[in-house]
């Protein structure tokens, strides 16, 4: 099987010595859209996208709609694995966002430079998670057509159990902040969470967005630079590899009490100091970020969700 892996996502698995567990891994990422991914797909009420700005910066945005908002257009060759950057098949995947994004959200006019789009499509009442990562297309609907590269499912760790609250009620996204840094509140805010989801980019490759969780503080705020720990996962580094090939990435914290969303962009590194690592509990390396660019939207989330319980693969607290 040709290689699904890029240099930079090689490099990190080298460094991290499990190059011979994520080549088999490396099996489950294919080319096109099994059934059962068309119908999770279609029940969300909203996803997240890895764009990059007209300056190359990757954000991460909530795109919501009705369900069947996210339609698939074509399933494409579901049973092939896909070495990584390839010419696409000549029957790929193509899935429809029958959405808009908000005028706040940078994804609007993002959606007018990127090349890349990664989607993150995730159910936090049972802990599925699929990503697909894709091309954006031309398309003459209004919508976003993307046409796929990488689809794949990751294993529920770290996703806290979340369902819809009683009594939420959709609201208007609105930007209420934009700043070269975060507020107060706004640290506050991340050092508090327990959940964010990150783009990153290997320009002129592709995007990818994924998700993180952890025990609420597992997020460091030290100013405008943001610690976090890297636990054991998939051993693809799908995101640490795409840091490793351009240092930066896009963070956005939702607040699902409210249904506001904070996004954040900078500059991101890797952090193999295993000594420092030592200090985190369950922490095999941290990754850092300097904030560079903060938008708040209030109502970006389509409602509110309610906490039911912490994933049983969070790492216990010292």
């Amino acid at each position: 099987m040709a290689d699904v892996f890029h240099a930079g996502e090689l490099e990190v698995q080298q460094r991290a010595g499990v190059e011979r567990m994520a080549s088999r891994i490396g099996g489950s990422i294919h080319t096109g859209i099994p059934r059962a991914a068309e119908e999770f797909l279609a029940q969300r009420l909203w996803v997240v996208l890895a764009t990059t700005d007209a300056r190359g910066r990757p954000w991460a945005s909530v795109l919501s709609g009705s369900p069947g908002f996210v339609r698939v257009l074509h399933r494409g060759n579901g049973g092939t694995s896909t070495p990584a950057f390839s010419a696409p098949p000549a029957s790929p995947a193509l899935v429809r966002l029958e959405a808009a994004p908000s005028p706040s959200d940078p994804l609007a006019t993002n959606l007018a430079t990127t090349e890349f789009v990664g989607l993150l499509a995730i159910d936090l009442a049972t802990r599925r998670r699929m990503r697909l990562n894709a091309r954006l297309e031309p398309d003459a609907s209004g919508g976003i057509l993307l046409r796929a590269d990488q689809v794949y499912s990751n294993c529920p760790k770290y996703i806290q159990r979340r369902v819809e609250s009683g009594g939420a009620s959709r609201q208007d996204a609105v930007e209420v902040h934009r700043a070269s840094a975060l507020s107060g509140a706004q640290r506050q805010w991340v050092a508090a969470a327990d959940t964010f989801f990150i783009a990153t980019v290997n320009p002129g490759e592709g995007a990818d967005a994924s998700h993180r969780g952890g025990a609420p503080g597992f997020v460091r705020v030290e100013g405008d630079r943001l610690i976090w720990p890297d636990y054991p996962g998939n051993m693809m580094f799908n995101t640490l590899g795409n840091i490793a090939a351009y240092p930066r990435a896009g963070l956005l914290f939702p607040d699902f009490g409210t249904g506001s969303a904070l996004q954040v962009t900078g500059r991101a590194s890797i952090d193999w100091d295993s000594a420092r690592a030592a200090d985190v509990p369950g922490a095999e390396r941290l990754v850092e970020l300097i904030v560079e660019e903060v938008v708040e939207v209030r109502g970006a989330l389509p409602g509110r969700l309610e906490l039911v319980e912490y994933s049983p693969h969070l790492p216990a607290q010292a």
